[in-house]
């Protein structure tokens, strides 16, 4: 193969559709590099990525794990990330901190729309890729089929960097298209050289011009030659390749079997050649040019909370040296680790281009950058904060609760810790149906969190489905409705009396009181208490819910200069409404969002028929600017319908289909809904608080 080139270290991501195949590509990288001796499976569960209980329980990865090796002088630190889409969040954290990323995928045609929003991200940031089509041995298509497919969903050229060679349906070796020397594989050993196969001489030269026109694209002097039919040195070629993925510009791929270490090697060659260095990585995003090139800069990429070492920060070292007990935010860390799984390496120091892991970085969270702190002398200036992936907008919800009550006191601050290990995660306490709410990306997110609440913080929970808070309104106005309060126990008795005027408000003004009253027939100091007895019952009107949209006048009254008060004249205003409120016909309002969904074009029409049949109503649609091929919908979905909204987008969008959302406005439910929410049995006066499906 090419000439070996010396670099110090690697940080690169291995990333991928969920059963890709990366959790076994690094148990295959870590083996072949002498980091572990034998490899295990996710079968069995005893892979260095899915170390979690909670991976090993669903056998598959559920957060990023890292993994230091060593490999021809270069040090790799792999970061695996979870495939699953529910996880995503993960994946874009870690992806910040990398020089480069693995994208593991199969040779299946007709998932290559899973890797869509992935290249995406990786484009977006312009993070360098190269693809390994893993499984080779389970190929139903030809390599070729596998390249086009493949370049539909990535805005970047690709570049074959090999030409498999195949024995009916078994991968046996490659072509190296940038020195033209054909390999065969052995199980547990490097590739032996081999003859080019005169079979496949024709193919590999048609895969190599497109190699080389893809790279020409970038390099004038190579188009030259390519123009004048001079063969280009392989230096040339794998400069060129060096700088075109350095930059971003250019995805190499390569094939594999990673189970039985096939294409590894060839792999961990072309990243200590061709992937960026660690330095070039911090210039590219302008961190190598403060003069005060020592001052330590790193961020965090990932927050683990463990049984027995409690919290650990992994971070990338993006400039300057760290030493244990450093002070950074002004918070003084404790240990420094290399990590490889669960096992974790204690270190002095490490240096810029490593990721290492940092303990008691308290009050310290996922994307923060870390600094020690600038001397006010203005000699230095404060370092600035490095971007950091953007959060996840929660799009599934559980309503949970201790299933032991004496566990309540400690529930928000594991809560707490949870959101600090899992930033995709949200909750809150609902003010109007009074529950605790967590939301997350989808029902596996949601239940590998509540796992973690009983495992780590031995803290069971109960679940339900989320009530959607239903508020009510009037139709009707009704005038002079009369309410008194009269009460004589002894001594000094209660009297109040009150006219009020109820009507409804046009839709969001929310409530409204004041009052008319001349000659003082209710004294002002009895006011206040008249608006209070009218706020009370409005927050549980007629139909169960509260009250909103609503206008309240007091007209007129009377009082008793002895047994009148506050409290009295409160009791009078909550029997007229009670009185009045049925009278203005009460309508159920329900919560509706604007929710804007992104999805492939091929889907746009599923995706539009899937939101008219949960009573959405369409606002429009436009193809998404800088997305090639996808479309984004906005339109407005009631919350009843919301719920399991993410998990049938996905199933019609081969698990890519996104959306976001927003609270818009209420909207009045539809009668034959309203009578399934309130359970009405014809009398008008149900109490129901269901969740309307």
């Amino acid at each position: 193969m090419q000439e070996k080139v010396k670099s110090g270290s690697r940080n690169v991501a291995i990333v991928g559709p969920y059963l890709s195949g990366k959790t076994t590509l690094l148990e295959s990288l870590l083996f072949v590099t002498g980091a572990i001796s034998r490899k295990g499976s996710c079968k069995e569960g005893n892979t260095v990525g899915d170390s979690s209980t909670e991976a090993r329980a669903r056998n598959m990865s559920v957060e990023v794990s890292a993994a230091s090796t060593k490999y021809e002088d270069t040090n790799f630190t792999f970061i695996d990330c979870p495939g699953n889409v529910e996880f995503a969040q993960e994946t874009y954290n870690a992806l910040i901190g990398v020089d480069a990323a693995i994208v593991v995928c199969e040779p299946a045609n007709d998932r290559v729309l899973t890797l869509a929003p992935l290249f995406k991200f990786l484009d977006d940031w312009e993070i360098p890729h190269i693809i390994f089509v893993n499984k080779m041995d389970r190929a139903n298509n030809h390599v070729i089929e596998v390249l086009n497919a493949l370049k539909t969903v990535s805005s970047r050229p690709l570049v074959p960097h090999q030409y498999p060679i195949m024995q009916g349906e078994a991968l046996t070796g490659f072509i190296d298209l940038v020195s033209e020397q054909a390999y065969l594989y052995h199980s547990g050993a490097p590739a032996q050289q081999i003859p080019l196969p005169e079979e496949l001489k024709a193919e590999e030269r048609a895969a190599r011009e497109d190699m080389l026109e893809a790279l020409a694209d970038f390099d004038d002097h190579l188009l030259e030659k390519l123009l004048e039919d001079i063969e280009p040195p392989q230096e040339e070629i794998l400069k060129d390749l060096k700088l075109e993925l350095g930059a971003d510009l250019v995805v190499p791929v390569f094939f594999g079997v990673a189970e039985q270490d096939y294409g590894v090697r060839p792999l961990l060659e072309a990243l200590i050649q061709e992937a960026p260095e660690p330095e070039t990585t911090a210039q590219r995003r302008q961190l190598g040019q403060n003069q005060n090139i020592n001052t330590p800069i790193a961020q965090v990429l990932k927050t683990y909370y463990t049984p027995q070492g409690g919290k650990i920060s992994l971070v990338r070292i993006w400039r300057g040296t760290l030493t244990d007990g450093m002070v950074l935010n002004g918070v003084r860390a404790g240990g420094i680790y290399r990590l490889t799984g669960q096992q974790q390496k204690l270190l002095r120091k490490a240096e810029a281009g490593e990721i290492v892991a940092l303990s008691r970085l308290d009050n310290i969270y996922t994307g923060d950058t870390l600094s020690i702190e600038a001397p006010t002398n203005g000699e230095q200036e404060p370092v600035k904060e490095l971007p950091k992936a953007e959060s996840l907008r929660p799009v599934y919800a559980l309503a949970i609760a201790p299933e032991h009550r004496k566990d309540e006191v400690k529930l928000s601050s594991a809560i707490g810790k949870l959101l600090e290990e899992d930033p995709s995660l949200a909750w809150e306490q609902h003010g109007d149906t009074h529950e605790v709410i967590l939301w997350g990306q989808g029902e596996i997110h949601l239940q590998v969190a509540l796992d973690r609440l009983r495992r780590k913080y031995n803290l069971p929970m109960s679940t339900h489905m989320p009530q959607v808070a239903y508020k009510e309104t009037i139709r009707k106005p009704v005038d002079s409705i009369h309410g008194r309060y009269k009460h004589q126990s002894g001594g000094h008795g209660q009297f109040g009396d009150v006219y009020l005027d109820i009507k409804p408000l046009p839709r969001g003004e929310g409530f409204n009181f004041k009052q008319t009253i001349v000659g003082g027939v209710v004294p002002k100091q009895y006011i206040p208490g008249v608006e209070t007895g009218v706020r009370e019952f409005l927050s549980n009107g007629p139909l169960g819910f509260p009250v909103v949209d609503v206008a309240v006048t007091l007209t007129n009254g009377s009082y008793h200069s002895v047994d009148s008060s506050e409290q009295a004249f409160k009791q009078a205003a909550r029997a007229a409404m009670q009185t009045g409120m049925p009278k203005c016909k009460p309508t159920l309002l329900e919560p509706i969002l604007q929710v804007k969904v992104n999805t492939p074009s091929e889907f746009t029409s599923k995706v539009l028929q899937l939101l008219s049949g949960r009573r959405g109503q369409i606002l429009g649609y436009e193809a998404v600017g800088n997305w090639q091929g996808w479309d984004s919908i906005t339109a407005y979905l009631p919350k009843a319908e919301m719920q399991d909204f993410i998990v049938e987008l996905r199933s019609q969008t081969l698990g890519v289909g996104s959306f976001s959302w927003e609270y818009d406005h209420l909207q009045e439910v539809p009668d034959k809904l309203a009578d399934r929410v309130l359970g009405m049995n014809g009398d008008g006066n149900g109490n129901g608080n269901g969740n309307g499906k």
